[in-house]
């Protein structure tokens, strides 16, 4: 509630390499049943609580829970989706944090005028947002579609649609907050003044790295199923 944005860029982000590696070292003494069900729980739970929020760290904090279910789902059948999954999550998460620090968005609200400051800013959110929510062609579809496809080969034709379900509870509000994004606008008067014909943005490093990952890493998928 009170944290910063980079604060809970942190937790998103580098708190999840600890209990993935712990997962990884000893998937082979953890039950595949228990797993399976706590992913699935997870990608539920994060979907259904991330609804009503207003807060984009919140909004945030609950698709990190949906994530790591997707995850933890396919933890202990294919090790490189999983580490896929894993490094695709970090990319498009550090992309959308720092495209919100660079807005100042901190409520739903404030991304309706995210678009005064960096009109470029404002696609890339949406395209980092997109990505979040699984849509191809982005780079979020991949991980996705990966784990999906290996659930249906071993048959867990009930789980894999459950949890291909739980995505479009995540998928409404990350389409809520592209619609605040890019479509809405606050009450402005004409004599409104664009920011960003007066203040210059600063050129940011990792957000110009991790934008192109975050939306154009989809035709990689063959070098990670070979």
């Amino acid at each position: 509630q009170g944290s910063t944005m980079k604060t809970a860029l942190i937790i998103s982000t580098w708190q999840k390499l600890a209990p993935m590696t712990l997962i990884y070292l000893s998937m082979n003494n953890l039950s595949t049943t228990v797993l399976l069900t706590m992913g699935t729980m997870s990608a539920m739970l994060g979907g259904w609580a991330g609804l009503n929020q207003t807060q984009t760290r919140k909004i945030m904090a609950y698709s990190s829970i949906a994530h790591l279910g997707w995850m933890v789902t396919i933890a202990t059948t294919l090790t490189n989706i999983t580490i896929t999954a894993l490094l695709m999550y970090l990319f498009m998460t550090t992309s959308m944090f720092y495209a919100l620090i660079s807005s100042k968005s901190k409520t739903i609200q404030d991304t309706t005028t995210s678009w005064t400051t960096s009109p470029t800013l404002t696609i890339m959110t949406m395209l980092a947002l997109l990505s979040l929510g699984g849509l191809p062609p982005l780079s979020g579809f991949m991980p996705k579609w990966l784990i999906l496809e290996e659930l249906i080969t071993q048959n867990l034709l009930p789980l894999t649609t459950t949890i291909a379900l739980s995505t479009l509870l995540s998928l409404f509000f990350y389409l809520r907050l592209t619609y605040t994004t890019t479509l809405a606008a606050s009450p402005n008067t004409p004599q409104t003044k664009h920011k960003w014909r007066f203040k210059p943005t600063t050129p940011n490093l990792l957000l110009s790295t991790t934008i192109p990952l975050t939306t154009m890493a989809l035709p990689l998928t063959p070098l990670i199923t070979n």
